[in-house]
């Protein structure tokens, strides 16, 4: 039988751009400090870790926990791309959920180089081997890095279908902006125009800018997962609990469709959000506020037809008419997303959990969403997994 569970702290670190962050162990220390005292309990209390990062060695989680506390729990290590933190939560749910633990902490953390992604071991075939087949049949222009071109050319497709305009991803950016201004953490918090954003260099003529991509980061972020009966017994905050939670992975469809909206995960994270909406009984029209996965706004903008939160090919009417933001429809990213606040792999999932469970408790200021009862949060990695999950305010 499944336990309730509940999301008792969290906490993060403001990130940085690589260069200037300290190193893992004291920022994933830093992190982990901020979630238990949001808690309101000690690192003794948690009987498990769930530990998330994409960028280090083996056992890098004992080595950043081990500046908190040595009391001999279990840690487990988590490496799932850009996903990473979010599985680590997912991992961190179901520990609870399935009584195996009643207090556990989920964790990540990234320390970045700077510039584009790529391979750590060249000696062995790549994760992303089929991906990069696909791109290069798909969009070619290999003279562009990877990254650019996978969502870069997801959006392509989208303008290509639907007539979409470059202009309404500069719309996004533009977004995130806004919202970040209000974000004390968020990397970038001043404020750009549509027009700016297209001014700015032009990544692949006519597809993407380089406002429209997130910045590498390094950072760290936490959250507390415990049981309704050990919040109850210890004290702690019973106000955000985890209400549906799925994970999915990739299935034919991402190389058989011939689309680089599917090899950017879009079927992962439509089949997430649909098992999510099922489990809780809701609908997209039911959610407050969204933290979804704004790597580049090419796949913000897919990301809120996979969600459901407008219908396929209805998202830049979504975004034209002020549905993602205050006043309109759902509240999108108001922390300003991973384009304002950056993306430190391992730590993103769980700085989007914070910012959801901080609007559920109302404690998110000038950013808050009025009356916010549920939150749904979109992690996606390629290569691929996609985590949604459904918080809701008791």
């Amino acid at each position: 039988m499944s336990r309730d569970v509940l999301v008792a702290g969290v906490g993060m670190i403001p990130f940085t751009k690589p260069g200037a962050n300290l190193p893992y162990p004291q920022m994933a220390a830093q992190a982990t400090q901020a979630a238990l005292t949001d808690a309101g309990i000690g690192y003794e209390h948690m009987q498990q870790a769930y530990v998330g990062y994409v960028y280090g060695d083996s056992t890098a989680g004992q080595r950043a926990l081990y500046e908190v506390g040595m009391t001999g729990i279990p840690v487990i290590n988590v490496n799932n791309n850009c996903s990473t933190g979010s599985t680590a939560l997912f991992l961190a749910r179901q520990a609870v959920a399935s009584g195996a633990a009643d207090c556990v902490l989920a964790l990540g953390f990234e320390h970045m180089s700077p510039g584009a992604l790529g391979a750590v071991f060249t000696d062995r075939p790549s994760p992303f081997d089929r991906f990069d087949e696909a791109t290069d049949e798909l969009v070619g222009h290999g003279e562009i890095p990877l990254a650019l071109r996978y969502f870069g050319g997801a959006g392509l497709a989208h303008m290509q279908q639907y007539g979409t305009r470059l202009e309404t991803f500069a719309a996004i950016r533009a977004k995130a902006s806004r919202h970040a201004a209000n974000n004390p953490l968020a990397l970038f918090r001043k404020e750009v125009t549509t027009e700016e954003v297209m001014a700015s260099p032009m990544l692949w003529d006519g597809v993407l800018t380089r406002l429209m991509a997130c910045p590498p980061t390094c950072g760290a972020a936490a959250a507390v997962i415990c049981s309704d009966a050990f919040a109850q017994k210890h004290g702690l905050n019973r106000s955000v609990r985890i209400k549906a939670q799925a994970m999915t992975t990739d299935k034919p469809v991402t190389f058989e469709a011939r689309d680089m909206r599917e090899v950017v995960g879009f079927s992962m994270a439509r089949d997430a959000a649909q098992q999510v909406y099922a489990q809780a009984g809701i609908g997209p029209q039911d959610v407050d506020v969204v933290e979804l996965h704004d790597c580049f706004a090419q796949n913000e903008l897919i990301t809120y037809e996979a969600l459901g939160l407008c219908p396929e090919g209805g998202a830049e009417k979504f975004v034209l008419d002020g549905d993602n933001t205050y006043g309109g429809q759902v509240v999108t990213n108001p922390s300003g997303g991973l384009l304002s606040k950056g993306h430190p792999l391992g730590a993103t999932g769980l700085a989007q959990c914070t910012e959801l469970v901080q609007q559920l408790r109302g404690q998110a200021g000038a950013r808050q969403v009025n009356d916010a009862r549920l939150a749904l949060q979109h992690n996606l990695g390629l290569g691929g997994a996609c985590v949604v999950t459904l918080y809701e305010r008791v």
